[in-house]
């Protein structure tokens, strides 16, 4: 088994094009390589702020790829370029609300403005779809948190076992396989 796919998306127009350093990429990455013991692939796609070019990547990223994870940064503000959300969720078969419940109340112990986020979260088949900010300091503060739980839900799914660095996550897994 090679483990857990994990597609890493920048949504980001300037990026995309190379005028801006895509850093929330990298910092996903990271952060992940931190987080997770179990082997992992990362599949990264960098794209414009496209409706039609992020649905087309999340599901060629989910049902040609195989991912068990999209991990999205950029696009989930109140700018009417921000569409990652809704490209998302015309992609996925269920929402997962709890996940950007989560992410809000996370950040909003950092900064007022978290309820201007519309970060979400759905499932396309057995793929776990998750949109962060774009910016790398958010990321940071919220996509530990956010692998408290994830493991259980790809486990849920019938997904890979993905387990975590205690030192820097407790994976909690009530229906522990």
């Amino acid at each position: 088994m090679e483990g857990a796919r994990i597609g890493i998306v920048t949504v980001s127009d300037r990026a995309s094009e190379g005028i801006y350093e895509d850093l929330s990429g990298p910092e996903i990455h990271r952060i992940l390589e931190d987080i997770l013991i179990t082997k992992w692939t990362h599949i990264k796609r960098i794209i414009p702020d496209e409706r039609e070019v992020i649905e087309s990547t999340l599901i060629s990223l989910c049902d040609t790829e195989g991912c068990d994870l999209i991990v999205t940064t950029g696009g989930t503000g109140p700018s009417p370029r921000d569409v990652t959300p809704e490209a998302t969720e015309s992609v996925c078969d269920r929402m997962m609300p709890g996940y950007g419940e989560l992410m809000r109340a996370v950040s909003l112990r950092h900064v007022p403005t978290a309820v201007l986020s519309r970060q979400t979260a759905g499932l396309r088949g057995t793929c776990l779809i998750v949109n962060l900010p774009g910016s790398p300091k958010a990321i940071n503060e919220i996509l530990p948190h956010l692998f408290e739980s994830i493991p259980a839900c790809i486990d849920l799914m019938g997904g890979p076992f993905i387990d975590t660095d205690p030192e820097h996550v407790v994976a909690f897994r009530p229906n522990h396989r």
